[in-house]
């Protein structure tokens, strides 16, 4: 007997929807795109959007003329390709990936084999929720941690377990007693993944130590072998590549020598261009062939043309350079936003905030006595200034064990100008400093 909720349709009949869909959380961050479309002049530091001033049109431009220009060329890129990506670009990006962990191909884990493209690293990421979770099972994540995919999680039905995160990511104690408290609860049939931002976190901005990265490892390899069922770790390195401050450590992947523990998820959109949403993924033994079971199920394979233009990117220079812009853009956005929180919050009591060596994010901690939720005080007398924010109580999961804290806001550099993002900060200070007399 079909028991989902009857919705009504725009003609009044009963409409039948899905338990995943009346399970699904919505994505509050809508409304904050509605917001900053419904009041002109308003300054938003919450959308995650690239820079739209450097976006590589003029060095893509000439490369998909060369690609169309040549008739076999056309053909390939213009046809169906394979459902993981074509051979040659899955071979390029895994050499790419190796030469971001400063290894040769033939010493780094798994093969191209283990690589699949997917669209954007999102659907990467739902394709491995696809593949793992069952209802009831086990993510763990960090606390706070990226809410788009803590969102999509709960569609699969799985409940998320929160560790904390100091100022060098997760910590790795804390992650060693949750295990060890689901082990002897004798849960550790339903854990399936911890997932990690592992640089420059969304919402913090906080990059996973070195030495943490082994630690993490080695925790989830032991209770893996102490239960008999392999544990993954979904390492989400969206941001490795704008790095613009000192050497990046290596992935987590680069640990995995034998290729059993690590799904390594990058993309094209945040480094090069979202609109050509292209992802990828150095996944575990055991992974690719679900993945790209789901996958068919889906779409087949992602955009041939899109691939075949970064491919072409790649070779020719122009991806590297994009890189090269993008740091240096996003380097004078942070660093304004972050003398603009010294000057207009620096010094006053309980406000604290990080400071990121890449990315597009600046974690703000306010005293807790200042309620930054979309309801609370904070967010309208925000509004009233001509800000918006990203309340920091959207960005935890949702741990049936833990009270979401409401006094943190994530800060985006992404979209607006250097000038845009000092001035919204000083609306930003001044809706505060209201807040606490």
């Amino acid at each position: 007997m079909n028991t989902a909720t009857p919705i009504q349709s725009v003609s009044g009949l009963p409409l039948p929807l899905s338990r995943a869909v009346r399970d699904a959380a919505p994505q509050p961050f809508s409304e904050l795109v509605d917001l900053q479309f419904d009041r002109p002049g308003l300054i938003s530091l919450a959308a995650g959007l690239v820079d739209y001033d450097t976006l590589p049109g003029a060095g893509i431009a000439p490369l998909v003329a060369d690609l169309l220009a040549d008739a076999d060329s056309a053909k390939a890129a213009l046809q169906y390709g394979p459902t993981v990506g074509f051979p040659a670009f899955r071979q390029q990006l895994y050499d790419h990936l190796a030469a971001l962990d400063n290894a040769s191909p033939g010493d780094y884990p798994g093969t191209p084999d283990d690589l699949v493209v997917t669209t954007g690293s999102q659907e990467l990421l739902n394709l491995i929720g696809d593949s793992l979770l069952d209802r009831g099972d086990i993510v763990i994540a960090g606390w706070p941690s990226y809410f788009v995919y803590m969102t999509a999680l709960t569609t699969f039905g799985a409940t998320i377990r929160g560790v904390d995160l100091d100022e060098h990511g997760l910590v790795p104690e804390k992650l060693d007693r949750l295990l060890s408290g689901l082990y002897a609860a004798g849960q550790m049939r339903r854990v399936k993944f911890v997932y990690v931002v592992s640089y420059h976190q969304n919402p913090t901005g906080i990059t996973l130590s070195t030495g943490r990265r082994r630690q993490l490892f080695d925790i989830v390899r032991h209770y893996s072998e102490k239960s008999g069922q392999r544990i993954l770790i979904v390492e989400d390195a969206a941001y490795r590549e704008l790095t613009y401050e000192g050497d990046p450590p290596a992935s987590i992947k680069s640990l995995d020598t034998e290729n059993q523990y690590v799904a390594l998820c990058q993309t094209f959109s945040k480094p090069f261009s979202p609109g050509l949403k292209t992802g990828y993924g150095l996944l575990p033994a055991g992974l690719v062939d679900p993945v790209k079971l789901c996958k068919d199920g889906r779409d087949f394979g992602s955009s041939n043309f899109n691939q075949h233009v970064i491919s072409r990117a790649m070779t020719a220079g122009v991806y590297d350079e994009q890189v090269g812009v993008l740091r240096k853009a996003y380097a004078q956005k942070i660093n304004a936003a972050l003398e603009a929180l010294g000057e207009h919050l620096g010094g006053v009591d309980g406000i604290t905030w990080t400071v990121p060596t890449g990315g597009l994010y600046v974690w703000l901690t306010l005293p807790e006595s200042i309620d930054t939720g979309r309801q609370g005080p904070l967010f309208e007398r925000a509004l009233d200034e001509g800000v918006l924010y990203v309340p920091g109580d959207y960005c935890y999961p949702n741990d049936p064990t833990r009270e979401t804290p409401k006094h943190l806001i994530r800060l985006a550099v992404g979209v607006p100008n250097t000038e845009q993002i000092q001035e919204g900060v000083a609306r930003l200070g001044k809706a505060v400093r209201q807040a606490l007399d």
